[in-house]
């Protein structure tokens, strides 16, 4: 059992590192000139044993996926920055984390938090297609492109990948591959409407019209609610960006009689 002022000593070295909490800090090697240090060294001192408390992470890792399914994400982010602290040698917490910053909107410390995730794990698929739907909505394609093929090297059936490379591609300008990963992933999962709205976006912009519209029609029947204008602006939630829902509603307007 920890004594009370082992409790507040460890209080006390959250309180600093949560100021920059991003992932682990390692002290730099200029401030220890004269000696030779390893790497595991400087993080060991930069997160000392005694902070190092799964148990504990894990009790505020799930308060903090609490408070975001309930829809309060300033609170959520708050504590599961605890958890990561209290276990930062954990991917998980920085994958939970990122993606929780990533919700709230704080896309670039999102991107921070996902980075250090696989910078302990490379092969973390689950923090490659976080990392890949931050860059997506962030505009960096380029990033977004080559975080999910790597994701897909480790995962060739990736429906998420696919997806999002699909919504990528097509807005960059590249129909070959924006139809080759939506179909994939409707081929992956075909229940659900996200990809085949994907695929009829990207036929369309290859002009491929017929095709498109009987598409976007095979979505109608899978979910009626793409009737509806208003319901296209969900979309936004799902990756598209404001360019393309409004291909999409002008796609939903041809369509319908």
């Amino acid at each position: 059992m920890q004594s009370k002022p082992m409790g507040r000593m460890r209080l006390t070295w959250l309180g600093l590192l949560l100021t920059g909490l991003g992932g682990c800090q390692t002290l730099p090697t200029t401030a220890l000139q004269g000696s030779v240090w390893t790497e595991d060294t400087l993080t060991a001192l930069a997160y000392p044993a005694f902070l190092v408390d799964t148990g504990t992470a894990e009790r505020y890792r799930q308060q903090g996926l609490t408070y975001r399914s309930g829809g309060d994400l300033e609170r959520s982010v708050a504590t599961l920055k605890i958890a990561a602290a209290l276990d930062p040698y954990n991917p998980n917490s920085h994958i939970i984390l990122g993606w929780t910053q990533h919700l709230s909107g704080d896309r670039p410390n999102a991107i921070k938090t996902l980075n250090t995730a696989l910078r302990q794990d490379p092969d973390q698929v689950q923090a490659l297609n976080a990392l890949g739907i931050v860059y997506l909505v962030e505009g960096q394609l380029d990033q977004a492109t080559a975080t999910h093929h790597r994701a897909l090297e480790l995962k060739p059936d990736n429906k998420i990948a696919h997806y999002n490379l699909s919504l990528a591609y097509q807005r960059l300008g590249q129909w070959e591959p924006a139809i080759h990963h939506a179909q994939k992933a409707t081929e992956l999962e075909p229940q659900n409407p996200h990809p085949w709205v994907a695929l009829a976006l990207a036929l369309a912009s290859r002009g491929d019209t017929a095709a498109a519209q009987a598409t976007y029609r095979r979505t109608l029947q899978m979910d009626g609610r793409y009737r509806q204008p208003s319901h296209l602006r969900s979309l936004e939630r799902a990756g598209f960006s404001p360019d393309q829902i409004q291909s999409v509603a002008n796609l939903q307007e041809a369509v319908l009689p």
